[in-house]
């Protein structure tokens, strides 16, 4: 998947638990991991919004592309 999060970085930068940005997030804390390790689809910009207010930080902080290489048989 071309999109990386990196969550569990910026998080581990403002020293911040899982379930304590869960609880300060109003998200619940296996929604927050299934996003937190890349397996989530989708994610709401209100989430976002929250998430970059508690950490202090920029969506692109936490989300980044990553083009992917085809294969020359493609």
């Amino acid at each position: 998947m071309p999109i990386i999060v990196n969550l569990d970085v910026i998080m581990a930068r403002r020293k911040i638990s899982l379930s304590e940005l869960a609880e300060k997030v109003d998200i619940t804390l296996s929604n927050l991991s299934i996003l937190k390790t890349g397996k989530a689809k989708a994610i709401r910009f209100s989430t976002l919004e929250k998430i970059c207010e508690v950490l202090d930080c920029q969506p692109a902080d936490i989300l980044e592309f990553v083009k992917e290489n085809k294969s020359s048989s493609e």
